[in-house]
């Protein structure tokens, strides 16, 4: 994989991808704005700003005018939110990759945020955080998070409340996106069948008229834990979901590779331990999968299933076992080496689309401020031990490192913060 990179006098940031034989091209615009930016007086604005931005542009006034020109061009299009960051994008035919840039880039730099349209939209975000709400296998991260960071913006919902989202005046997203909708904070990737040199050309001329203000610094994440936490959020289903996990390390941390290897090994594929225990030995559980989260100043290794109410315990005891397990013996070759070339696998299987290079080069410079290759990721997961997946169990699988999150039919927790212990 190829790309070039460069970086404006105002600070706004390009990446080209070519793909010479790709007959797609994916504009892909990223901007450090996302709810863990935000105050929680005006949590979810993030999410909100980006629903608005497909509502009607300057040079495209009315709210289907976005949508009707996209979809005229066979394209695959939308936006999305997370913590750290709010993405915009377009993919279709490489030959119209002038129009959608000239899309992208409008509806980015020139929404008009009519406060009628606004205050439509705000029914639609209720009732998408409603949708969340009737999701436990989804909203059970939800609980996870607030766990682990408690009332900060780490803690909070990316959608916010339904209060502060009816609560949200066009004053409000405007002055958000003034302060965060600036070039320092943007960074524009095109991946697909381009020459550099005219993408870059084009990203300049559409982008010229960005606002060049500071870039918004977020609150700092405090992990701060001393024992066992648990947290449930009871509601009659007819499965529990769950998350249990660890603290772990930010995105820049050299040691999550190592990461990697030990959450492929616990539940990455039908063959990793804990989807063998759980299925195939104790025959609970549909879904189950382990999986490390990183941020620019935090990350957790958690552990997910949805399993039958009355088996809940066990399954917590089984996935324990598996944490001690990692602390006491090591990966054997034959195992270790399955993991990696799986992990290897995935990487480039994820790679084969324009839209999927985009993002891989865009969200790697915005967290971590460069773009590791395919080809560096590979060495690095190839280089992980067994002792380096030992000693990493044994730093991070600590009693006082435990928490547990559920969704499910049950009001106490005592009974499973007395299970939180791997001895």
């Amino acid at each position: 994989m190829k790309f070039q990179k460069k970086v404006l006098p105002n600070g706004l940031k390009m990446i080209v991808a070519p793909m010479a034989d790709n007959p797609t091209v994916t504009v892909l615009v990223l901007v450090s704005a996302g709810s863990d930016y935000e105050v929680k007086e005006k949590n979810g604005i993030s999410h909100f700003l980006e629903h608005m931005c497909f509502k009607g542009t300057t040079t495209r006034p009315n709210t289907s005018d976005l949508s009707i020109e996209l979809d005229a061009l066979g394209c695959q299009y939308n936006a999305f939110t997370g913590n750290e960051y709010t993405g915009y994008y377009a993919k279709g035919k490489s030959t119209d990759f002038e129009h959608l840039l000239d899309i992208v880039s409008d509806l980015y730099l020139n929404p008009l945020l009519k406060k009628e349209e606004i205050e439509k939209e705000k029914g639609v975000i209720v009732d998408e955080i409603n949708m969340y709400e009737d999701l436990p296998m989804r909203k059970v991260h939800d609980v996870w998070a607030e766990l682990l960071y408690g009332n900060t913006p780490a803690g909070r919902s990316i959608a916010g409340t339904r209060e502060i989202v009816r609560g949200l005046s066009r004053e409000d997203i405007l002055k958000y996106r003034t302060a965060h909708y600036v070039a320092r904070a943007t960074t524009v990737i095109v991946a697909g069948n381009v020459t550099p040199k005219n993408a870059f050309k084009s990203i300049t001329k559409q982008f010229k008229g960005i606002h060049a203000g500071k870039k918004s610094s977020k609150e700092k994440t405090k992990e701060v834990q001393s024992s066992p936490n648990v947290a449930t959020l009871y509601k009659e289903t007819d499965q529990t979901h769950l998350v249990l996990g660890v603290r772990s390390f930010s995105v820049k941390d050299k040691r999550n590779f190592v990461m990697a290897v030990l959450s492929g090994v616990l539940g990455s594929g039908m063959s990793s331990r804990l989807f063998r225990k759980l299925r195939d030995e104790m025959g609970v559980g549909y879904y189950v999968r382990a999986e490390n989260s990183l941020f620019t100043d935090h990350g957790h290794l958690s552990v997910s299933a949805g399993v039958a109410n009355d088996r809940t315990e066990e399954v917590v005891r089984a996935i324990l076992a598996e944490f001690a397990l990692l602390k006491s013996t090591l990966v054997d070759e034959s195992e270790l080496n399955k993991v990696k070339e799986h992990l290897v696998g995935l990487m480039y299987l994820g790679l084969e689309s324009s839209d999927s290079i985009a993002e891989f080069c865009g969200i790697q410079e915005l967290l971590l401020g460069e773009i590791k290759t395919p080809k560096e990721k590979e060495r690095l997961i190839r280089a992980v031990t067994a002792v380096d997946v030992r000693t990493m169990a044994r730093k991070i699988f600590t009693d006082k490192n435990l928490n547990l999150a559920l969704i499910g039919p049950f009001k106490d927790t005592t009974q499973f913060k007395k299970m939180l212990t791997l001895a």
